[in-house]
């Protein structure tokens, strides 16, 4: 997937512990893990708005895109 989750890495930058966030949050651990690894589908804003509160952060901190096969493709509102 080309959409990467960077919780772990501020989570760690920023010395904050998973089980204090998913408190804050109001997410069970076993959720926020599996966040952190990458492996849901989608998270819901409010959750996301949460997680970025409680960290001082913006979404784009917790969210990189990284193209699949490792460059940019063409825009097709730039092809012509």
């Amino acid at each position: 997937m080309p959409i990467t989750v960077r919780l772990a890495v501020v989570l760690a930058e920023r010395q904050v512990r998973s089980k204090e966030l998913a408190e804050y949050v109001g997410i069970t651990e076993a959720n926020l893990s599996l966040l952190k690894q990458g492996k849901v589908k989608g998270v819901r804003f409010e959750t996301l708005a949460r997680i970025c509160e409680y960290l001082d952060c913006q979404p784009g901190d917790l969210l990189q895109y990284v193209p699949e096969d490792g460059a940019r493709r063409e825009s097709p509102r730039r092809a012509g």
